[in-house]
Protein backbone atom coordinates (compact mmCIF):
# COMPACT_ATOMS: atom_id res chain seq x y z
CA UNK A 1 0.00 0.00 0.00
CA UNK A 2 1.54 3.03 -1.03
CA UNK A 3 1.26 6.44 1.05
CA UNK A 4 -2.22 8.62 1.18
CA UNK A 5 -2.83 11.81 2.08
CA UNK A 6 -5.67 12.70 4.78
CA UNK A 7 -6.88 15.30 6.70
CA UNK A 8 -6.93 16.02 10.49
CA UNK A 9 -10.59 15.14 10.71
CA UNK A 10 -10.29 12.15 8.68
CA UNK A 11 -7.42 10.82 10.50
CA UNK A 12 -9.05 11.37 13.91
CA UNK A 13 -12.32 9.34 12.29
CA UNK A 14 -10.35 6.28 11.90
CA UNK A 15 -8.65 7.02 15.34
CA UNK A 16 -11.77 6.91 17.10
CA UNK A 17 -13.50 4.06 14.61
CA UNK A 18 -10.26 2.02 15.63
CA UNK A 19 -10.66 2.42 19.45
CA UNK A 20 -13.89 1.40 19.28
CA UNK A 21 -13.65 -1.76 17.27
CA UNK A 22 -10.49 -2.24 19.77
CA UNK A 23 -11.65 -1.78 23.39
CA UNK A 24 -15.67 -1.72 23.00
CA UNK A 25 -16.92 -4.14 20.26
CA UNK A 26 -14.18 -6.57 20.84
CA UNK A 27 -15.56 -6.84 24.06
CA UNK A 28 -18.80 -6.96 23.09
CA UNK A 29 -17.90 -10.19 20.58
CA UNK A 30 -15.63 -11.89 23.38
CA UNK A 31 -19.11 -11.40 25.45
CA UNK A 32 -21.19 -12.85 23.10
CA UNK A 33 -18.81 -15.82 22.06
CA UNK A 34 -18.94 -16.92 26.04
CA UNK A 35 -22.56 -16.58 26.23
CA UNK A 36 -23.10 -18.61 23.36
CA UNK A 37 -20.40 -21.15 24.56
CA UNK A 38 -22.65 -21.67 27.70
CA UNK A 39 -25.37 -22.79 25.74
CA UNK A 40 -23.47 -26.60 24.65
CA UNK A 41 -22.56 -28.30 21.45
CA UNK A 42 -21.13 -25.51 19.34
CA UNK A 43 -21.25 -27.15 15.97
CA UNK A 44 -25.11 -26.87 16.00
CA UNK A 45 -25.03 -23.25 17.74
CA UNK A 46 -25.85 -20.36 15.49
CA UNK A 47 -25.29 -17.79 17.66
CA UNK A 48 -21.73 -19.02 18.33
CA UNK A 49 -21.16 -19.29 14.49
CA UNK A 50 -22.72 -15.68 14.13
CA UNK A 51 -20.84 -14.30 16.99
CA UNK A 52 -17.38 -16.11 15.25
CA UNK A 53 -18.27 -14.34 11.96
CA UNK A 54 -18.49 -11.05 13.65
CA UNK A 55 -15.31 -11.11 15.75
CA UNK A 56 -13.21 -12.18 12.13
CA UNK A 57 -15.05 -9.18 10.32
CA UNK A 58 -14.17 -6.58 13.55
CA UNK A 59 -10.66 -7.90 13.88
CA UNK A 60 -10.43 -7.22 10.35
CA UNK A 61 -11.86 -4.18 10.39
CA UNK A 62 -9.28 -3.25 13.15
CA UNK A 63 -5.95 -4.39 10.93
CA UNK A 64 -7.38 -2.33 7.86
CA UNK A 65 -7.58 0.82 10.05
CA UNK A 66 -4.29 -0.03 11.80
CA UNK A 67 -2.48 -0.47 8.52
CA UNK A 68 -4.16 2.89 6.55
CA UNK A 69 -2.94 4.97 10.10
CA UNK A 70 0.27 3.83 8.89
CA UNK A 71 0.53 4.66 5.71
CA UNK A 72 -1.12 8.12 5.76
CA UNK A 73 0.59 11.55 5.80
CA UNK A 74 -1.45 14.03 7.57
CA UNK A 75 -1.99 17.53 6.26
CA UNK A 76 -3.43 20.44 7.93
CA UNK A 77 -4.80 23.44 6.45
CA UNK A 78 -3.96 26.13 8.83
CA UNK A 79 -2.27 29.15 7.14
CA UNK A 80 -2.97 31.50 4.46
CA UNK A 81 -5.69 30.40 2.38
CA UNK A 82 -4.37 31.85 -0.56
CA UNK A 83 -4.50 28.68 -3.01
CA UNK A 84 -6.52 25.18 -2.85
CA UNK A 85 -5.19 22.68 -0.71
CA UNK A 86 -5.97 19.59 1.38
CA UNK A 87 -8.85 20.30 3.69
CA UNK A 88 -9.93 23.63 1.84
CA UNK A 89 -13.24 24.49 1.68
CA UNK A 90 -13.89 25.73 -1.88
CA UNK A 91 -16.80 27.87 -2.91
CA UNK A 92 -16.72 27.90 -6.76
CA UNK A 93 -20.02 29.11 -9.09
CA UNK A 94 -21.21 26.80 -11.24
CA UNK A 95 -24.56 27.69 -14.15
CA UNK A 96 -25.08 30.08 -11.78
CA UNK A 97 -25.66 28.69 -8.76
CA UNK A 98 -22.62 28.68 -5.71
CA UNK A 99 -21.69 25.29 -4.63
CA UNK A 100 -19.27 24.32 -1.62
CA UNK A 101 -16.63 21.63 -1.97
CA UNK A 102 -14.52 20.45 1.08
CA UNK A 103 -11.19 18.66 -0.69
CA UNK A 104 -10.23 15.26 1.53
CA UNK A 105 -8.70 12.31 0.99
CA UNK A 106 -10.28 9.76 -0.96
CA UNK A 107 -11.61 7.15 1.91
CA UNK A 108 -13.06 10.51 3.67
CA UNK A 109 -15.35 11.54 0.58
CA UNK A 110 -18.53 11.79 0.54
CA UNK A 111 -19.86 13.81 -2.32
CA UNK A 112 -23.86 14.37 -1.51
CA UNK A 113 -22.16 16.22 1.66
CA UNK A 114 -19.74 18.32 -0.49
CA UNK A 115 -16.40 16.44 0.74
CA UNK A 116 -14.73 15.57 -2.45
CA UNK A 117 -11.48 13.33 -3.04
CA UNK A 118 -8.32 14.79 -4.15
CA UNK A 119 -8.33 12.35 -6.59
CA UNK A 120 -11.28 13.26 -7.98
CA UNK A 121 -11.57 15.02 -11.42
CA UNK A 122 -12.90 17.93 -9.67
CA UNK A 123 -10.25 17.86 -6.26
CA UNK A 124 -7.84 17.52 -9.24
CA UNK A 125 -9.02 20.58 -11.21
CA UNK A 126 -8.96 22.60 -7.47
CA UNK A 127 -5.88 21.61 -6.28
CA UNK A 128 -3.08 24.46 -6.18
CA UNK A 129 -5.79 26.92 -7.86
CA UNK A 130 -6.29 30.54 -6.63
CA UNK A 131 -9.26 32.27 -5.86
CA UNK A 132 -11.12 33.65 -8.86
CA UNK A 133 -9.40 30.85 -10.99
CA UNK A 134 -11.53 29.47 -13.59
CA UNK A 135 -11.12 25.67 -14.14
CA UNK A 136 -12.76 23.35 -16.31
CA UNK A 137 -13.86 19.84 -15.28
CA UNK A 138 -14.81 17.18 -18.10
CA UNK A 139 -18.05 15.61 -16.12
CA UNK A 140 -20.40 12.71 -17.90
CA UNK A 141 -22.75 15.22 -19.69
CA UNK A 142 -19.90 17.72 -20.69
CA UNK A 143 -16.92 19.70 -20.13
CA UNK A 144 -18.39 21.86 -17.05
CA UNK A 145 -17.12 25.08 -15.91
CA UNK A 146 -16.77 26.15 -12.53
CA UNK A 147 -14.94 29.78 -11.35
CA UNK A 148 -13.58 29.03 -7.68
CA UNK A 149 -14.88 32.35 -5.47
CA UNK A 150 -13.65 31.90 -1.71
CA UNK A 151 -11.52 29.42 0.03
CA UNK A 152 -11.48 28.73 3.55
Amino acid sequence: MSEQIITQEGYDKLQDELNYLSLIKRREIAERIERAKDLGDLSENAEYSEAKDAQALNEGRILEITNILKNVTVVNNEGGHEDVTMGSCVTVKCDGKEKKYTIVSFNEADPINGKISNESPLGVAFLGKKKGATVQVETPRGIVEYKIVKID
